[in-house]
């Protein structure tokens, strides 16, 4: 007997962009009939009339990582029709964890009470499938972590006996399930490594079976087209597929300059073969760091030497004078959204000028008070992009979506600060702006690159495409309304105009609310 049927929705089977009506029948965790099925026998029947049934979304680009731990629920994601989403991004994974590497995620985790019970992503993993976590889970392994388990935060080219020991991290992560390995160039220590280091460690991944190099590159702004070629020559040398991360031009003089990035992402494919793709968030502004509007060299050597320099009056005086001279007019563009200490969380959702104004300071002696009162541990949104060259990069065939953002919820463990809309909303948002509004991409267009797109991208078996047999990850929506509520003043808000959301067979969202399931499953290595 047909566990769930979902009559009459108009099916968007993640390939096709023209749908179909069609009944949808599943039985346990797969998909397993489709067609004229009204005269079966079903435990559930749903009435998809007037929605469109579309597989489950697929975030490629996600932070969620321990916090499929701290709240398994999920269901910010799950509330925007996510049902799978890849962690590990921006050179950042829960694994491995070792020297300086443990320390860092150690201090991070107990501010959720959360011990680190684990070294190796295998261990990880068990924990996550013990405990169950409301959508299937994936992660790529960051080489900022496996370098600071290594060298920790100090700078410079590795020694031949550290790149051997982070090479053996890496082939140790993809074995035990990692899809690839990321980078985050901006960041401490991801930022010293250079290509020789990179291509080696994505080899290494490659010769292991996962041969997918992530970045967040060296520039979004500025150098970004010499940090697009960068990237491409580590995937050149490595023989790997390159996925470039959050891809835009940040800062209003770089406007337009993807329309060269998409331009030599395309000649790549096209005169190499290689296996290029990019993901984007649909919104303008950015969301990050507050401690990466530093100059590099004050972040040397990691946070506490950071630290020691803004500490120092004469040096703070200087950093304080670039700030100004890089920041001057755009104090206002920077939103704080969190804060590590009690102390300053009531500056969470002001804007910088804003906390300027309130303590007496100048804005950039106020971000480095800021900075240092919290050791460094703040994050902020930066509005520094413009809508059409978002448009520009959704309307490449080879991108898809990610929302840059964690798994939070409404209320609970992960109800912190002021985040980013694109926690609650990136999803609906690209129907709601970007198919219905601005007409960038059609319904279908806009479904495979939110499904089967990524799913091939990162290897994801018998998922993104509603198939007899493929598993069942489906998402009931109108098409119509479906929209995103989260803004930037105001980001708890679930989307509007999803109705039912499967993971693996089981309901975790049915008729607009979280039902509080955890059927999701770990895919190690894209399986499970």
């Amino acid at each position: 007997m047909i566990s769930t049927l979902i009559e009459g929705a108009a099916l968007y089977d993640g390939i096709s962009s023209v749908p179909v009506q069609m009944d949808v029948g599943l039985v346990g965790d797969r998909v397993v009939l489709i067609g004229s099925l009204g005269e079966r026998e079903a435990v559930t029947r749903v009435d998809g009339r007037g929605l469109a049934l579309a597989p489950g979304f697929i975030d490629v680009h996600s932070h969620s990582d321990e916090l499929w731990l701290v709240d398994p629920r999920c269901e910010g994601k799950i509330a925007q029709g996510v049902t799978t989403e890849i962690g590990g991004n921006c050179g950042s994974s829960v694994a491995p964890l070792y020297g300086l590497a443990y320390e860092r995620r150690r201090e991070d985790l107990a501010t959720f009470g959360l011990e680190a019970e684990w070294r190796d992503l295998a261990q990880f993993f068990d924990l996550v499938a013990r405990g169950g976590v409301g959508l299937n889970v994936a992660t790529l392994v960051g080489l900022g972590t496996t370098r600071r388990c290594v060298r920790g935060d100090l700078e410079g080219r590795l020694e031949p006996e550290e790149l051997l020991a982070e090479r053996a991290h890496v082939r140790t992560a993809i074995d035990q399930g990692a899809l690839g390995v990321s980078s985050g160039l901006i960041y401490t220590p991801s930022r010293y490594a250079d290509v020789d280091e990179l291509a080696a460690c994505a080899s290494e991944a490659g010769a292991a079976g996962a041969a997918r190099y992530v970045s967040h590159i060296r520039s979004e702004g500025d150098a970004l087209l010499e940090a697009v070629d960068e990237g491409l020559d580590v995937g050149r040398r490595a023989e790997v597929a390159v996925q470039f991360s959050h891809h835009k031009a940040a800062g209003k003089k770089n406007w337009g300059k993807v329309h060269r990035s998409l331009a030599a992402i395309d000649r790549a494919r096209d005169r190499s073969g290689l296996a290029v793709n990019a993901d984007v968030y649909p919104y303008t502004a950015s969301w990050t760091d507050l401690v990466t509007i530093l100059p590099d060299a004050v972040r040397d050597g990691g946070r506490d030497a950071t630290m020691e320099r803004l500490l120092d009056p004469a040096a703070a005086a200087s950093i304080a004078l670039q700030l100004e001279l890089e920041w001057d007019g755009l104090w206002h563009d920077i939103l704080i959204t969190s804060v590590a200490t009690a102390k300053n969380e009531e500056l969470a959702g002001f804007r910088l000028d804003e906390i300027a104004q309130r303590w007496g300071l100048k804005p950039s002696f106020a971000a480095l008070r800021l900075l240092i009162e919290e050791r460094l541990e703040t994050q902020a949104i930066f509005f520094t992009m413009n809508e059409d060259d978002v448009a520009a990069v959704l309307s490449a065939s080879f991108t898809c979506i990610g929302s840059d953002a964690s798994a939070r919820a409404l209320s609970g463990p992960t109800a912190r600060g002021v985040p980013h809309p694109r926690t609650f909303g990136c999803f609906p948002r690209v129907f709601g702006r970007f198919v219905r509004g601005r007409q960038t991409l059609e319904i279908g267009e806009a479904i495979r690159r939110m499904t089967s797109l990524p799913a091939d991208i990162f290897g994801l078996r018998d998922r993104g495409r509603i198939v007899q047999g493929a598993f069942a990850d489906l998402v009931l929506f109108d098409p119509k309304t479906i929209v995103d509520t989260a803004t930037y003043e105001k980001p708890y808000a679930y989307p509007r105009g999803i109705h039912s959301v499967w993971v693996n067979g089981e309901a975790v969202m049915r008729d607009g609310r979280p039902t509080g399931a955890l059927p999701g499953s770990v895919l190690r290595g894209g399986r499970g």
